[in-house]
């Protein structure tokens, strides 16, 4: 049903086929039939085989098991040993489980939807109340609201008496919504109104926190509001982060470039040796398998998971919990930050934080003029607005149980939304006295003097202007401002309705409530600015109180700048991506607004990231490229799409995290360099080697060095410390390359230079062995051990200058001890290799005197001041452009 928040009641009931008295029972079956069951419907679920099977579509595991079915082929025929097919599938395997160890996110926010609908609902069938399973309404039933229930569909309400509803989750409101079942006024037939101001609706997931009510049934299960969002969870597709999305395009350029360089090789090396023979076919494939060993970087996922999760480990210490390790990766680039107000830029309690007039007496008839109270702990309780008075009442130190043994209540008119008043009724020494509260033009018109310094004054017109002007005041920075006022009696009054106990009332004083700020978000946000991150606030709150918190924070310098649900209505797809930029604040906005601006952005290019706590913040978090939940506020929903939750639900965290994000992007970029200029050397080695006539290493060699030798340095780069600029400086584009900077070409020359020691390394073992120079060919066992011992040896000293990328490491002032750690045991395994005559025989390698330990040690820390001569260059260069 559309727009029912138009029609009187009595049209509701007749549109909807329904009676005060409910539905029959044969109706009820047939409707059910027709609509089906009250209840939320997941997204299909996909088995963890599929999601295995998805995992080996990867370029490089494919060319891995291409490598391993080879390997297996030609060690059945010529009856080697299998370790390299062995050691290649378990790569593959440990690879795709990693994988599919990732959470289904949806499902679980779909599961947390479920929690949130109430279990069970009163509802007036037959014209008798009983109380059935939520899931079996049907548009149509009647359904009774109290203080309490749960609301277990959407409805309209046919009866509100003080009825007060919590709809924080599903709207934004910091503040439960007065109930009515007046028709709502439209400006034209084609607008709607905000989910938050229809104040004569109700809906599945919100709750009845005060008075009573009874409504109809128009929606059930998806078509909800909250089926809605259950289906914009199912529909929104997770997306790949920018470093998955470069990381995949990486390994579908190696993949292409290990097939032309092992096709070249194949046919280059048949006619070279001018045989076909079988023997001969098969020392060939075993070559193209060295090659696709040594492109392949079998480490790089690794070390890029255990560098984001030690990134992941650390952020949780400082109260960022991250679901989804690439989400660490794409928090260092994110540029758009959209925030939703209530409880998260503020701390989701009504305070006040403004008065005039009488103050200790306005605080004591502030509270005692209230259902909140103080619990055990000393905190105010009830609903939020009264429980700030109560604690208002406490900072002025008269706490409500003293007050309230000190005043009893012996009476009251509770609160109704047509009179917007509230009046109780004390006995104290002096005799009896009551105390209204209520909206001030309301209670203010009921007042015929005022107290003034402890004396009652006749109320002047001049006195009434002030007040109101003090009033409008408030309300203009945004405040929800409350009048009280008293009236005392000799003895308690006979007649205690509004009407008789709300006139010649006495004024005491105005209080001005806000959501306040969180004090550590205003300097987070002029951290995000120098960061080059653009915060945007979006609200289903009142546009007037969004733009007094979003100029408050910094988040904006004109009223302009802030746009309401309704605006972004009016705007056409193409009007809004044009000028989107222009606006900085989003109020009273429904749950696909906030997708819409988030996919905008995104469309635009932007990362954009988006916090909230609210069921109506899931489907915007779990569209945004970054979702950002809160840990204490947050419902089950939210946290379960987000890919962070902020423990603390600190807004500040959020730049804290995005620091980390950049220096653990950093720290990848330089473990992949360091990986990849490795690799390079090994194919450099290999091919020149085979072009040369002789064989540099095998398959086994380049998995151990590749797999052992590199990855504990390359996990250890991932420790490093962030650069002291690093939140002075722009985000970085997501279409950067991930070899942007000149990565390409320190690859290149840095694996050129391990190659060429690595070579030298072989001729010189191989001489060594003979008693004489000689350029070997074939393999050669000597020569074979020395370019192992020394590619592996260059490569543990490599790993020192890529702890940055462009300076001296001998200007770092601080040590990565993590490194100088996997540097040492990356040589203890090198030497355990080497030395123990086992180990060394599966691998093929000979004894190492200590004059060859020297040779390759010397060649090997040959590496670090070749590059520190090339960085000299490069800095110099980049010197003499600028």
């Amino acid at each position: 049903m559309e727009k029912v928040y138009t029609e009187n009641p009595a049209e509701v009931l007749k549109n909807m086929g329904s009676s005060a008295d409910g539905l029959s029972s044969h109706e009820v079956q047939l409707r059910r039939e027709k609509y089906g069951p009250n209840a939320l419907k997941a997204a299909a679920k996909i088995s963890n085989w599929k999601r295995f099977l998805e995992q080996l579509k990867d370029p490089m595991l494919i060319m891995l098991m291409c490598a391993a079915v080879i390997s297996a082929a030609t060690s059945a025929v010529s009856g080697e040993s299998m370790a390299d097919v062995i050691i290649i599938a378990t790569v593959v395997l440990l690879n795709a489980i990693l994988g599919v160890l990732q959470e289904s996110k949806a499902e679980q926010a779909i599961a947390a939807l479920q929690t949130m609908t109430a279990a069970t609902c009163k509802v007036i069938r037959n014209g008798r109340q009983s109380s059935i399973p939520s899931a079996d309404l049907v548009p149509g039933d009647i359904v009774v609201l109290e203080a309490g229930d749960a609301v277990p569909a959407d409805g309209r309400l046919l009866e509100a008496v003080s009825l007060k509803i919590e709809e924080a989750a599903l709207t934004g409101e910091s503040v439960p919504v007065n109930k009515m079942i007046d028709i709502l006024q439209m400006e034209s037939d084609e607008a709607e109104v905000p989910l938050g101001d229809r104040t004569n609706m109700c809906y599945m997931g919100s709750s009845a926190v005060y008075g009573r009510g009874i409504a109809v049934i128009t929606e059930t299960g998806m078509d909800t509001e909250m089926g809605k969002i259950a289906d914009a969870l199912n529909q929104t597709k997770d997306e790949s982060t920018p470093l998955q999305i470069k990381l995949n395009e990486l390994g579908k350029k190696l993949s292409w470039l290990v097939i032309f360089i092992c096709i070249f090789i194949f046919i280059f090396d048949l006619v070279m040796a001018g045989e076909f023979t079988l023997s001969g076919i098969l020392s060939t494939f075993m070559i193209a398998v060295s090659l696709a060993v040594a492109a392949i970087p079998e480490g790089l996922a690794t070390v890029v998971t255990v560098v984001l999760s030690i990134g992941v480990t650390k952020m949780s210490k400082a109260n960022a919990v991250i679901r989804r390790l690439t989400a660490v990766e794409t928090l260092g680039c994110t540029q758009i930050i959209c925030s939703d107000k209530t409880g998260t830029l503020t701390q989701n309690r009504m305070t006040v934080v403004k008065n005039t007039g009488n103050t200790k007496e306005l605080a004591a008839a502030m509270a005692l003029c209230s259902d909140a109270y103080l619990d055990e702990n000393g905190n105010a309780a009830g609903e939020p607005t009264e429980a700030a008075l109560v604690a208002f009442a406490k900072s002025e130190g008269m706490p409500k149980t003293e007050l309230s043994i000190q005043q009893p209540r012996i009476g009251e008119a509770p609160f109704d939304s047509m009179r917007k008043m509230m009046s109780t009724i004390h006995e104290t020494a002096n005799g009896i006295v009551q105390y209204t509260k209520g909206a001030p033009d309301i209670v203010l018109g009921q007042c015929t003097s005022y107290l003034e310094d402890g004396q009652v004054k006749p109320m002047t017109s001049e006195k009434k202007q002030e007040i109101l002007t003090a009033n409008k005041e408030m309300a203009d920075q945004a405040l929800r401002v409350l009048c009280a006022a008293e009236r005392k009696y000799d003895e308690k009054p006979i007649e205690e309705s509004p009407k008789s106990l709300e006139r010649d009332l006495t004024y005491i004083g105005l209080v001005g409530m806000i959501d306040p700020i969180r004090p550590e978000v205003k300097a987070a946000i002029v951290e995000c600015r120098e960061a080059g991150i653009t915060p945007i606030m979006i609200t289903g709150d009142h546009k007037d109180t969004a733009i007094a918190i979003a100029k408050e924070l910094g988040i904006l310098d004109d009223p302009s700048q802030a746009m309401t649900g309704a605006d972004l209505d009016r705007l056409s797809e193409e009007e809004f991506k044009k000028n989107i930029g222009n606006y900085h604040v989003y109020a009273r906005v429904q749950p696909e607004h906030k997708v819409r601006i988030v996919n905008t952005w995104k469309q635009k290019g932007a990362v954009t990231a988006m916090t909230g706590d609210g069921v109506n913040d899931a489907p915007s978090i779990k569209a945004a490229d970054i979702g950002i939940g809160m840990g204490i506020t947050g419902t089950d929903v939210t946290k379960n799409v987000a890919d962070m939750i902020l423990a603390d639900d600190n807004f500040a965290t959020i730049v804290n995290a995005v620091e980390e994000g950049r220096r653990i992007y950093d720290n990848i970029r330089k473990a992949i360099q360091f990986l990849l200029s490795s690799n390079m050397s090994e194919v450099m080695g290999v091919f020149v080697s085979t072009i040369m006539g002789f064989t540099l290493l095998k398959p086994v060699h380049l998995l151990f060095i590749n797999l052992i030798t590199d990855c504990f340095p390359a996990l250890a780069l991932g420790l490093e410390k962030g650069e002291k600029d690093i939140m002075k400086r722009s985000p970085r584009s997501t279409k950067d390359s991930i070899f942007a900077g000149g990565m390409l070409w320190d690859i290149l020359y840095q694996g050129a230079l391990i190659t060429a020691l690595t070579i030298v390394s072989y001729i010189l073992g191989h001489s060594m062995e003979i008693g004489h120079f000689e350029m070997p060919h074939g393999i050669s066992p000597d020569g074979m051990t020395m370019a192992f011992l020394t590619m592996n040896m260059c490569e543990i000293f490599h790993s020192f200058n890529m702890r940055s990328t462009r300076n001296s490491i001998f200007t770092l002032q601080s040590q990565n001890k993590v490194l100088w750690l996997a540097m040492l045991g990356s040589l203890a395994l090198v030497t355990l290799v080497l030395e123990v005559p086992a180990v060394a025989g599966m691998f093929g390698f000979t004894p190492v005197s200590w004059m060859e330990y020297g040779i390759a040690l010397g060649l090997s820390i040959l590496v670090i001041p070749a590059v520190e001569l090339v960085k000299a260059i490069e800095r110099a260069c980049t010197k003499t452009a600028d």
